[in-house]
């Protein structure tokens, strides 16, 4: 084990020119802007990690600048004490706790593993090396778009599917007439309706999925709406799930397990605190014997940093792999890509991704450094 010691961190504000798309009817194209921090230690290891923030009409700035007021803080310190320095960096002032101290966390882990030669999923106590995937789609034009691209992503090797629907009742019911007439039981799919419906019409819409192979129905209401998750989840046989945007630590998600708001929680690696806070939301799941589905949209750093959570956990079903792959996969040369319904673990040490730098200069909008 390196003794190592924290010597310079640099952060890249990174705006990639992709492809962009909807995820619901009302949103514009969605701008995902891609958050890099690099740590570097006096032995010249270094950790990586990367946060995905999605916006309409311009890139979002906010967690780099956010990041700024904590970095000066890291130098000297050593990155094994990751508990004590998410400690320190939840009570600096910072108006985005906890997504810049996600970056940092993942970055710290991400250095430790690389320091005992272990893929990250290792060094947090995992042992299985793949899990099932679902291709998690945009928002199309029409049912019949949703038809030709399930049998495209059918061709690739999935066979599960999340859809990103309109959000709007008359059409999501209409897509799913036309799902089911064209697929049947053979495709099993999720829904994700953003938290845009109200309880009338999630409870329209449990109604229809019942008779299909759905999987479960996601964000159908606002998060913080725990007493209609509650009744929508007594009145279906569908799973229900949360979008995990809005209660990011257990003390807020424990309301909604009290009251058997949820089939499984949501949450996101580069949202809620980092591997040190993810993994007390994990092990908060498993003790109520719930399922711990993680969030993957987005950059390749950021499906990275969930994949080795996934895979170190028990109660994880899914990897959530955004399709079409090439707009998430700017900025990295080594992009994570499901195989015959599964993605598997990346066998470098961290975690195991390499970041093109020169790509990553070429769509910056702006760096900062401290130290070095």
């Amino acid at each position: 084990m390196k003794d190592l010691v924290i010597e310079s961190a640099e952060l890249f504000v990174v705006g990639p020119d992709v492809t962009r798309y909807r995820l619901a009817a009302d949103m514009s194209e969605v701008y995902e802007t891609l958050t890099l921090l690099k740590i570097t230690t006096q032995c010249g290891l270094e950790g990586v990690a990367g946060i995905t923030t999605y916006s309409e009409h311009c890139f979002d700035e906010a967690v780099g600048a956010a990041l700024k007021s904590l970095l000066p803080e890291l130098t000297g310190q050593n990155p094994w004490n990751s508990d004590v320095i998410w400690q320190q960096m939840m009570s600096r002032y910072n108006s985005m706790t906890p997504k810049p101290q996600s970056v940092i966390d993942i970055a710290l882990w991400d250095l430790k593993a690389k320091s005992v030669n272990l893929p990250l999923y290792r060094l947090l106590g995992g042992s299985r090396s793949r899990i099932a995937s679902y291709a998690s789609t945009p928002l199309l034009d029409s049912p019949a778009d949703y038809v030709d691209f399930v049998r495209q992503l059918q061709r690739e090797g999935f066979n599960t599917v999340k859809f990103h629907v309109w959000c709007d009742l008359e059409k999501d019911l209409a897509l799913l007439d036309a799902i089911d007439r064209e697929f049947g039981m053979e495709l099993a799919f999720m829904v994700d309706l953003e938290e845009r419906y109200c309880r009338r019409e999630a409870r329209a819409i449990a109604k229809r999925l019942e008779s299909m192979n759905c999987i479960w129905l996601e964000a159908p209401l606002p998060d913080t709406d725990l007493s209609g998750y509650a009744e929508l989840r007594r009145g279906t046989t569908v799973p229900i799930l949360p979008a995990g945007n809005t209660l990011l630590t257990p003390g807020q998600m424990q309301p909604g397990i009290e009251l058997n708001a949820w089939d499984a929680l949501r949450t996101d690696v580069t949202y809620a605190g980092g591997f040190t806070a993810a993994r007390t939301i994990a092990s908060l799941a498993h003790a109520h014997g719930l399922p711990l589905e993680l969030q993957s949209w987005g950059y390749t750093p950021t499906q990275a940093a969930n994949l080795h959570l996934m895979l170190s956990i028990p109660n994880a079903m899914y990897f959530e792999q955004p399709v079409p792959y090439t707009s998430h996969e700017s900025c990295c040369s080594t992009p994570i890509r499901t195989d015959n319904g599964f993605v598997h673990a990346p066998s470098k040490p961290g975690l195991g991704i390499e970041i093109d730098w020169k790509q990553v200069q070429k769509h910056t909008l702006w760096q900062y450094q401290i130290g070095g």
